[in-house]
C-alpha cells in the first residue's frame, strides 16, 4: 500500500525522485499516466494490468472515454540509479507540472501533483464533504 506525502523538485529534464517506498511497491517498470484534478496517476505493472482488464470488460460505448483518457498519454517508466523518472512533456504539460512537485500515496496508486496545486486541493477540502465519504465507506 502506498502512503505518505512527500516534496520533490523536478530538474530542467523533467526527472523527478520516486520516493525509496514507492520504488519497492511499483517495481522496477511502472506505469504513469493523466489522473483526475489535474494530476498524474502512478500504477504498478500488476495494477496498471487490472484497470487495463477492468476497463477491457466494459462495453466498448461506455469504456471509450475512460481508455482515451488514461491510455493515449500514458508511459511506461524505470527510475534511473537515483531513483528518478523522466516525465513525458505532454504529461507534465497536463499536470502544471514546473519544479515544486508533490509525491502522494494513494492507496494502490501513487500521485504526482505541483505542489502549489496539490496545496489548493487540500484546502479546499471540507470537513463535511469528508465525513459524507467516510459514512458511505462505513468508516
Amino acid at each position: 500500500m502506498l502512503y505518505g506525502e512527500y516534496r520533490h523538485n523536478m530538474d530542467q529534464k523533467g526527472r523527478i525522485t520516486v520516493p525509496l517506498k514507492f520504488r519497492d511497491y511499483l517495481g522496477d517498470k511502472f506505469y504513469v499516466c493523466k489522473g483526475l484534478d489535474k494530476c498524474l496517476f502512478l500504477y504498478s505493472e500488476a495494477e496498471w494490468q487490472g484497470l487495463i482488464d477492468k476497463i477491457a470488460a466494459m462495453p466498448v460505448a461506455q469504456a471509450r472515454s475512460v481508455q482515451r483518457f488514461m491510455f493515449a498519454g500514458a508511459a511506461d517508466v524505470e527510475c534511473d540509479k537515483q531513483g528518478r523518472i523522466l516525465l513525458p512533456q505532454n504529461l507534465r504539460d497536463f499536470a502544471g507540472l514546473n519544479k515544486d512537485v508533490t509525491v502522494i500515496g494513494s492507496g494502490s496508486r501513487a500521485e504526482i501533483w505541483d505542489s502549489d496545486a496539490w496545496m489548493q486541493y487540500i484546502e479546499a477540502q471540507t470537513e463535511e464533504g469528508l465525513v459524507e465519504a467516510m459514512e458511505a465507506l462505513g468508516i
